[in-house]
């Protein structure tokens, strides 16, 4: 009969493996996005294809492009911050799977609500739904490592309690972004474009001075 330590030990390595495949799972679908999103870009006509044309061609498609642009943005910074995260664990489990799988499909109905407003045109119901389901998103990156870091319950040996706080700190700044678009969607599309672009700023609100590095 195998006793309490080595069915721990071999759960671990189950774990371990988990973590490996949902790692590469969500590579996989973050590079699905990218692809996906460049395929939404507006294409012009071969009648499109004279400096008059060109001109009017991007006049009535700015908004589609950026909004292309914010969320090729959004799936390189949600990319990357995924692979911090993923490098501070040592496994995974279920819930945190659940979780981490909740993650793309917010970002699958980000893009569904890009295209929805691409589709449609552009209004305050289609830039609302945009920014709330970006929000959704960053709750959704926040709530995995949260459950990831209480009571160290899946963070490597090696990374204290300390840093594990200021990264969750750190990736504030996405939903926080996110909800601050909320009401200027409201307002008008010009100021609701230039409100994604608080991002950076926010960045470096949440960063703190004494931080460790950040890896």
């Amino acid at each position: 009969m195998m006793d309490n330590s080595r069915k721990d030990t071999a759960q671990l390595i189950r774990e371990e493996k988990q973590l490996r495949r949902l790692e590469t799972v969500m590579d996989v679908v973050y590079a699905i996005l990218l692809w996906r999103a460049f395929q939404l870009l507006p294409r012009p006509t071969k009648a499109d294809w004279n400096l008059e044309g060109m001109k009017a061609f991007m006049s009535a498609n700015a908004l589609g492009y950026v909004l292309v642009l914010v969320f090729v943005l959004l799936v390189i910074i949600y990319w990357t911050q995924n692979n911090v995260l993923f490098n501070n664990l040592d496994h995974t489990d279920g819930k945190h799977t659940a979780f981490s799988i909740a993650q793309l499909f917010s970002l699958l109905l980000f893009l569904y609500a890009i295209k929805l407003g691409m589709d449609v045109g552009a209004g305050v119901a289609t830039r609302a739904i945009e920014s709330i389901t970006a929000l959704l998103v960053g709750l959704t990156s926040a709530a995995t490592w949260g459950y990831a870091i209480k009571d160290r319950r899946l963070l490597a040996s090696d990374v204290t309690q300390e840093h594990a706080e200021k990264l969750r700190k750190r990736y504030y700044a996405e939903p926080v972004t996110a909800a601050i678009t909320l009401p200027f969607a409201f307002v008008g599309p010009i100021i609701w474009e230039l409100s994604w672009f608080l991002y950076p700023f926010l960045v470096k609100l949440f960063k703190r001075p004494g931080r460790d590095k950040i890896s």
